[in-house]
This record gives C-alpha cells, sequence and structure tokens, in this order.
C-alpha cells in the first residue's frame, strides 16, 4: 500500500436527504482531513445526487473514508480515483475593471491567451470565464490581479470518470435496483 500523500477525488451516490451531507463531512472531520474541493448535484440517474470530493490523503486513507461514506444509510455507492482515472474541471470567473483592460486592449489578448471568454461587458466591469484544471484558473487569476480584479470566484472540481462503463449504473442493475431508481417518481 501506498502511505504516500496523494490527491484523490471522492464521488459518493445517494438519494437527496436533509443532512446528509453534514454526516458526510464528520467523516473528514473525525480524521482531520480538509475537504480540498466539494460539488454536489444532480446524476445521470433520477432522484441520485454526486458528491464530488477533493482531499489529499494516503490510499489506505482514501479507502477507509469512502468505506465510511458508503455506510452512511442514505448512500447508493462510493468510489474513489486518482487524478489520471478521472476527467475534471473546474470554472472560474473574474470580474475586472472595464477601463484596465480596454486601455491597452488587454483583454482580447488575455482572453485568447487563457483559452478563456467574456461573459458580459458593462462600462464598469467585464466577467471572464475560464475552465481548466485549478492550477490553470489560478494561473489567469494570478495574471489578471496585476490588474486589478474586483471579484473571483472558482467552483469545486466535477468529475466524470475515463473508465467505459458507469460503475454507479453497473452496480445499480447488479443489485436489482436500476428499474427502481429510473421508473420511481422522485
Amino acid at each position: 500500500m501506498n502511505n504516500n500523500i496523494e490527491e484523490f477525488t471522492i464521488t459518493a451516490f445517494s438519494e437527496n436527504h436533509i443532512g446528509l451531507l453534514n454526516r458526510i463531512t464528520i467523516i473528514f472531520t473525525r480524521r482531520h482531513i480538509n475537504i480540498e474541493s466539494l460539488t454536489v448535484s444532480e446524476s445521470a440517474i433520477p432522484g441520485v445526487h454526486k458528491f464530488t470530493i477533493v482531499i489529499k490523503t494516503t490510499q489506505i486513507m482514501a479507502e477507509k473514508i469512502t468505506g465510511q461514506i458508503e455506510k452512511l444509510v442514505e448512500v447508493i455507492r462510493a468510489f474513489f480515483y486518482r487524478d489520471e482515472e478521472i476527467v475534471h474541471e473546474e470554472i472560474a470567473l473574474y470580474k475586472v475593471p472595464t477601463n484596465v483592460l480596454t486601455e491597452n486592449n488587454k483583454v482580447e489578448e488575455i482572453v485568447r491567451k487563457y483559452g478563456a471568454k467574456i461573459l458580459e461587458i458593462t462600462p464598469e466591469y467585464i466577467v471572464i470565464e475560464k475552465t481548466g484544471h485549478k492550477k490553470e484558473t489560478q494561473e489567469l487569476f494570478n495574471v489578471l490581479k496585476e490588474l486589478k480584479v474586483l471579484q473571483f470566484t472558482r467552483s469545486g472540481r466535477i468529475s466524470i470518470t475515463r473508465n467505459a462503463c458507469e460503475l454507479l449504473t453497473d452496480y445499480l442493475k447488479e443489485n436489482g435496483l436500476y428499474e427502481f431508481y429510473h421508473n420511481y417518481p422522485f
């Protein structure tokens, strides 16, 4: 087993129950593991939500935490992945003063160079959007910070597996739950 600290992405699939997020985060708190990123959204299966949690820990601890999450009654299934096993992105929004970027025609240059796009232009500000890995969105922030950033926000990670099959769907089919989730009026 590898005892080196690595970045892992844990995905947990559950029904949407009040208080579940709190019970999941307590699992991390008890083990003194910081959550680097947390995103919760509906999944492709009606009535099932997906938690995407990024942590830095050992493989042994990632396995233990994933197992503890699966023990929660509302959790259908949980998995953990290394970065090379998933495709992942984050989204960042940057609000910068219009005059700073238009004075030197920098807005077009920056947007093109960093693969970003402009969402809104007003006389007071420009909102720029960038999707990518945290390193990429941080790099653009550092460039814009030199000019002046009025506001900045970055989402949590979203991810899908590189695996050809959908592990949750396979699990539901193997356990006779697939029809339940696809036919139940949540």
